[in-house]
């Protein structure tokens, strides 16, 4: 895209830019650049919008299949593989798809994107703070970070780019004590066209990234999950993610570094 060269000033740039968790690869840079260079004032950019969350997530049965199998590998006792197991499956994202039942809480907004003003500076490093409460007594495994993108022309108010869907459409959504955002039903615009790759949507090729934890949490109802998130472009390789999380719930705090490649 640096290279092209166009006389001509255009009306609309359409881009299919986004990544695994929307940021992954940072395709976005190269729309932005063609954004400042060719789009015409009042020019319209498709997607216009785009947000991403993160929600913490239980998930038993790939947790027995990936690390419980090694405690009895047709009768034999092979526990002393778990640290390497844990390691092996769960050093670096997966991404997978889950479904509705596997999300603990309210997912939190961790990153809203107008495409008509963001910078490429902006998208360099992503961090946002969360609290939220478990809606059920389950083992948290991990976090998973989904999007959704929206094509329309209005640009869109702080007040509906909390979501454009829901865990439970006939829940609505809240603000967390943090003061960040957590997703709610967003009334739909007769002009404005919704791609979501939420858990509760069909299926994506984008699926969802999971961030598993090596050690499962017991969680109990209305337990706060809380932490930070932070997704910034490696210096090995723009194109990938380095990601920190931290973490904590029922007094025990840890962290979680990873490299999405």
């Amino acid at each position: 895209m640096q290279e092209v060269e166009i006389d001509e000033e255009v009306d609309v740039i359409i881009s299919e830019w986004m990544g695994y968790m929307l940021l992954y690869e940072s395709m976005l840079s190269s729309v932005i650049v063609a954004r400042d260079r060719w789009l015409k004032s009042g020019g319209l950019i498709l997607p216009s919008h785009a947000t991403l969350y993160m929600a913490p997530v239980t998930h038993p049965e790939r947790y027995s299949e990936s690390i419980d199998f090694w405690r009895n590998v047709y009768g034999i006792d092979m526990s002393a593989m778990l640290p390497l197991a844990k390691q092996c499956a769960f050093e670096e994202p997966c991404i997978e798809t889950i479904t509705a039942e596997n999300v603990l809480t309210w997912a939190i907004v961790i990153k809203q994107i107008d495409c008509s003003t963001v910078t490429v500076q902006e998208l360099e490093s992503v961090t946002a703070n969360f609290s939220v409460s478990s809606m059920m007594k389950a083992s948290l495994h991990g976090f998973a970070l989904w999007f959704d993108v929206s094509f329309g022309g209005n640009a869109t108010t702080s007040s509906d780019t909390q979501s454009e869907s829901s865990i439970d459409s006939s829940l609505s959504g809240d603000i967390g004590g943090n003061g960040v955002h957590q997703r709610k039903k967003r009334a739909k615009s007769p002009s404005t066209l919704v791609l979501s790759t939420a858990p509760e949507e069909a299926p994506t090729h984008w699926a969802q990234t999971l961030l598993y934890i090596y050690d499962p949490l017991e969680v109990k109802q209305d337990q706060v999950i809380e932490g930070s998130i932070t997704l910034s472009q490696s210096r090995e390789n723009p194109r990938f993610l380095n990601i920190h999380l931290e973490y904590a719930s029922g007094g025990r705090c840890f962290v979680k570094e990873s490299i999405m490649r």
